[in-house]
C-alpha cells in the first residue's frame, strides 16, 4: 500500500491519468491525497470530478478556492465568471452527487499516524495544528448543514477581515478562516493578509512575507503538504513542507509525491493535450 499526493488538478485530468499510471496506481490498494483546487481553468472539470467521485474510498481531499467557488455556483449560477470553466458540471445529470460529495470534504487534514497536515494553501503563522484544526471545522460544519450553507457560501467572498481575531462572528468569521486555508501566500507575522499579490517569494509587500517563511509560526517543524501558489513550481525550501502545485494548467507540470517516501514524479500538462 501506498500514498501519494498530488499538486492543483484544476480540471487538468490527463496529466492526473498519466502520473497514477507511471506509479501503477491500485485504488484497492493505494491511497490519493488531493490539495484541492480540482476543478476550474483546465478543460475537464466535470470529468475530473466524476474521475475522483468513482474512487472516493482511495481519496483524501481538502478543498481549495476553485472548489468553494463551484460550490457557490451550485447554490447562485450568477456566481459563475466568464472564464470558469465549471458550467458543465452544474449541467450535468450528475451534478447532485457529485456536489453533494464535494461539499463533504474537509478544509484541513490531519494524518495523525504520520503527523503530516494536508491543507490547500497554508495554516497561518499565529496558530498551532491544534487551533487551525479548530477553525477548519467551523467551516466544515457550516458545509455540511443544509441550513447555514447558503448562507456561508454567500458570505465567503471578500477579503475582509485580513487578520483573525477571536471575537469575530457569523460569516465575517467564516470568511477569515477560508481565507487562510484556501487563498493565503503573504501575511505579516500576526497573520493579516495581502490577497492581492500572487507571484513569487519576492513579490512580498513591504511587512510581508510567504506565510511559511515567519521565524515565529507556531507549525514550525510540523510536516505540511500544501498547493495553491503555482509561482513557486513545486519548490519550498522550508523544512518539512512540501509545496505540490507546479502550474499545470498555466502550461507547467503537476505533481505527484509519495507522502512516505518524498519521491517525486512530474507529468507536462503541455505534453497531455
Amino acid at each position: 500500500m501506498a500514498t501519494y499526493a498530488v499538486g492543483d488538478l484544476q480540471g487538468c485530468l490527463q496529466p492526473l491519468k498519466c502520473l497514477l499510471e507511471r506509479v501503477a496506481f491500485d485504488p484497492v490498494r493505494d491511497r490519493l491525497w488531493l490539495v484541492g483546487d480540482l476543478v476550474n481553468r483546465g478543460p475537464q472539470s466535470l470529468e475530473t470530478l466524476r474521475f475522483l467521485y468513482a474512487m472516493r474510498d482511495s481519496l483524501v481531499c481538502v478543498l481549495g478556492n476553485h472548489d468553494l467557488h463551484l460550490l457557490a455556483a451550485a447554490h447562485n449560477i450568477e456566481r459563475l465568471k466568464k472564464s470558469d470553466t465549471l458550467r458543465e458540471i452544474l449541467e450535468a445529470p450528475d451534478r447532485g452527487d457529485l456536489i453533494e460529495w464535494l461539499r463533504l470534504q474537509k478544509l484541513l487534514h490531519h494524518d495523525e499516524q504520520r503527523d503530516i497536515a494536508l491543507v490547500h494553501a497554508g495554516i497561518p503563522p499565529q496558530w498551532t495544528l491544534k487551533k487551525a484544526l479548530k477553525r477548519a471545522a467551523e467551516v466544515e460544519e457550516a458545509l455540511r448543514d443544509d441550513a447555514r450553507l447558503p448562507l456561508f457560501l454567500d458570505g465567503m467572498y471578500g477579503n475582509e477581515p485580513t487578520r483573525w481575531d477571536s471575537d469575530l462572528q457569523g460569516a465575517a468569521r467564516l470568511r477569515v478562516i477560508t481565507n487562510y486555508f484556501t487563498r493565503m501566500r503573504f501575511c505579516t507575522e500576526d497573520g493579516a493578509l495581502d490577497l492581492k499579490s500572487k507571484e513569487g517569494l519576492d513579490s512580498a509587500p513591504p511587512g510581508y512575507a510567504p506565510w511559511f517563511s515567519w521565524p515565529q509560526r507556531k507549525t514550525r517543524g510540523q510536516k505540511i503538504i500544501f498547493g495553491h501558489w503555482a509561482a513557486l513550481e513545486g519548490k519550498c525550501d522550508e523544512p518539512g513542507l512540501s509545496a505540490l502545485d507546479s502550474g499545470c494548467v498555466w502550461g507547467g507540470s503537476m505533481t505527484l509525491m509519495n507522502v512516505d517516501s518524498g519521491e517525486r514524479h512530474l507529468c507536462s500538462c503541455e505534453e497531455q493535450k
